[in-house]
């Protein structure tokens, strides 16, 4: 199983991103939480060709939800993290992708298919952007830097409590920003576009992949309680530079 291959593999979900009508087909799963046929289609897709390239993997995506998994390696995708950002063709929405071995990500592939971007990282092998190693920001301190938020739209009684972290935040950070795609915000942070990141409650295929380019790009992810995050169970998460880690996670 080659690096290149799944990456090939992974970009091919371009197609499926860019037809319009079939970002029009959707269900609604919950308050804000939506899926289309391009998320179900790029699910399709990945598990049966990862299947081929990989046999005996097994496959937790985000269209069958948190579920017991038996072995000890699995892929864990979420094959459109920002499905409103999609519908709305609000152009900031990532195919994301981890590998799940014996109880941490070895793999992991965030791929924004609008400006044909990959990010790749590899257990102890460094964080990558379009085959360029990249690294976390140099900021010492929040007010050196910008921070994105995400607002977990699918849990609208944390709302209170989120917003005025958001704002204790903004008071000490030079701004705040908001993709609305958890996967792409860990991606900024990886490559130093952003000093920091978090939400109160993210799935572990929204966040798989993208903690291994943060910590691949010198940087430290948590929950809130500064614990490592559990990749099998929803949680909070507190991405940074490293330098910046304790002062936002105070803020939380």
């Amino acid at each position: 199983m080659e690096l290149k291959d799944i990456i090939t593999l992974v970009t091919r979900t371009k197609t499926f991103v860019e037809n319009r009508e079939m970002a029009g087909h959707i269900k609604v799963k919950g308050p804000a939480d939506y899926v289309t046929q391009v998320d179900t289609d790029i699910q399709n897709f990945l598990s049966c060709e990862l299947g081929r390239l990989a046999p005996g993997i097994q496959f937790l995506g985000e269209e069958e939800g948190l579920h017991a998994m038996s072995g000890d390696t699995y892929w864990i995708l979420d094959p459109i993290d920002g499905t409103t950002n999609l519908i709305h063709d609000y152009q900031h929405s990532v195919v994301s992708l981890g590998l799940y071995e014996k109880g941490e990500i070895t793999l992991g592939i965030v791929y924004d298919p609008y400006r044909e971007d990959v990010y790749h990282a590899q257990k102890g092998k460094g964080s990558f952007l379009n085959g360029r190693p990249i690294h976390v920001s140099e900021a010492e301190t929040l007010r050196e830097t910008i921070v994105t938020i995400g607002t977990s739209p699918y849990d609208r009684e944390l709302t209170e409590a989120n917003f005025r972290r958001f704002q204790r935040v903004f008071e000490k950070s030079q701004d705040i920003r908001r993709t609305g795609s958890a996967a792409l915000d860990l991606a900024y942070v990886a490559c130093g576009r952003t000093g920091g990141f978090f939400e109160s409650l993210l799935n572990p295929w929204d966040f798989a992949a993208g903690m291994l380019l943060v910590t691949e790009a010198g940087g430290n992810v948590t929950n809130y309680a500064g614990e490592p995050l559990n990749l099998l169970q929803r949680g909070s998460v507190v991405a940074t530079n490293g330098k910046v880690h304790e002062e936002l996670r105070g803020l939380m």
